[in-house]
């Protein structure tokens, strides 16, 4: 099988129900954005060598932003569930934890992966706001509530991961100066 198809040649695809769209329509945008998300996971993951457990944590990260991406697609099934959001609080809780009380707004900068973790929180707050164009016209937000939740606390992770990691590899934080 060929992985060119040649139908989206005139600048429509298919959604997962088979319904074909223009490429700019906006469910395709948030599931594109979803996969660029992914896209960053996989390079930040790149970075975790010597850090297992967090590999661990972000796999499990693009397997849910596949899920998201699978409901955008399809817009049926329950693909985040309570407990998805609650291991992201518990990584969230236990890394600030560890971490120094916050004493500013905090650029995004250090290093590498610092900065890759900020491209993901971003790339996140962009994917939330895609998915509320979609669900305002298309979708109904409390049948998915979860969903967003997730995505939510899904940018709040990267901050704080962004800081551990910044921590680990020994740098300051960068605050804002008005």
């Amino acid at each position: 099988m060929k992985i060119y198809t040649k139908t989206g040649d005139t600048g429509q695809t298919s959604l997962a129900s088979g319904q074909r769209v223009s490429k700019s329509d906006d469910r395709i945008e948030a599931y594109g954005t979803a996969d660029e998300l992914n896209s960053f996971v996989g390079l930040l993951r790149s970075r975790m060598e010597n850090m297992p457990s967090e590999d661990a944590q972000l796999e499990w990260i693009q397997n849910k932003l596949f899920n998201i991406g699978a409901y955008l697609a399809c817009a049926e099934g329950e693909w985040i569930i309570p407990e998805d959001v609650a291991q992201l609080e518990q990584w969230i809780d236990a890394m600030q934890a560890d971490l120094p009380p916050m004493k500013g707004f905090v650029l995004p900068a250090g290093n590498e992966t610092v900065s890759l973790c900020h491209i993901c929180r971003t790339v996140t707050r962009r994917l939330e706001r895609r998915m509320m164009v979609i669900e305002d016209e298309k979708f109904d937000k409390s049948k998915n509530n979860e969903i967003f939740k997730f995505v939510n606390r899904l940018s709040d992770f990267w901050f704080v991961f962004a800081q551990k990691c910044g921590k680990n590899a020994g740098i300051s934080l960068f605050l804002w100066k008005k």
